[in-house]
């Protein structure tokens, strides 16, 4: 399920002393509680029903991708509870880019750990200034609160914490840094590389022949399909459990099993609709009539 381009009013509210826009659309399943649970080694799925937040554990504390919507930080902070793991060290804040359905709680989990976040430079002036910016649903106010980058991520960066190795991928279009992540995490029986992909979705109000605040949409969203289709992996994930049919794979209480995820099958058919999508949307908007 994509963030849609639903903004129900320009009116806004106070939040920690700062105005944000009220009535933004957040879908029952954004906010509905899931058991957290663990997928493979020591990557954790922390998130909510269909957000998805991954815990990645390491001896020299942890690193968090994605916070989900506002409030989420009680979550987090519960889940990570369960599974045995200190809240507090969280070392490293990292997102598959910045919409508030993914950094709504950002500012309080780094306020609340002083973890350091990296984002992809693409997307750090729409980080800091909570979603103004945005090329479709901007121009109306922040839609979360701003988080200051502490560093700026490139295409095949590595992040690294207590013998974890995470490269950034750049795979822009849904936002201008939008970003997915590779890395290798082990367990007693084999060692899986894993994507947490950043499914190229487009929104309704995108047009892929180019939008005032970005006017190369197309040619990225063209860029990122055929640079997802040629990653290799043996297991992935997306920020959106729908996007990877999370609740056909694992049911709560379910046993740990990380080929549960293994489905190449499901990516490539995922990026080939979106390929079709996008070959219409770009065939309308150079022909409109």
């Amino acid at each position: 399920m994509a963030l849609t381009a639903a903004l129900i009013s320009g009116v806004t509210h106070r939040s920690h002393g700062q105005k944000l826009i009220k009535d933004l659309y957040v879908d029952k399943e954004w906010s509905a509680d899931y058991q957290p649970f663990r997928i493979a080694g020591n990557l954790y799925y922390i998130g909510t029903y269909d957000l998805g937040m991954f815990l990645i554990t390491t001896p020299k504390g942890h690193i968090l991708i994605n916070t989900g919507v506002a409030g989420s930080d009680t979550l987090i902070k519960a889940h990570m509870k369960a599974l045995g793991f200190n809240y507090k060290d969280i070392r490293i804040l990292l997102t598959t880019h910045a919409h508030y359905d993914h950094v709504g709680a950002m500012a309080a989990v780094k306020q609340q750990t002083h973890a350091n976040m990296m984002i992809n430079e693409k997307d750090a002036a729409l980080l800091a200034d909570g979603g103004n910016s945005d090329y479709v649903m901007g121009g109306k106010g922040r839609m979360f609160l701003p988080v200051k980058a502490d560093r700026l991520l490139h295409d095949g960066d590595s992040i690294q914490l207590g013998g974890m190795h995470i490269v950034m991928r750049h795979h822009p279009g849904h936002t201008p840094g939008a970003t997915s992540f590779l890395f290798d995490v082990k367990d007693s029986v084999r060692t899986y590389k894993v994507l947490i992909a950043n499914i190229p979705s487009i929104l309704n109000d995108t047009k892929l022949t180019g939008m005032p605040l970005y006017p190369e949409v197309g040619k990225d969203y063209a860029y990122t399909l055929k640079a997802m289709k040629a990653l290799q992996f043996d297991l992935w994930l997306a920020a959106h459990a729908s996007q990877y049919e999370l609740h056909k794979k694992h049911q709560p209480g379910d046993a740990y099993n990380p080929s549960a995820f293994s489905d190449r099958a499901g990516y490539d058919e995922t990026l080939d609709e979106w390929q079709q999508i996008y070959d219409k949307r770009i065939a309308s908007d150079q022909n409109p009539h």
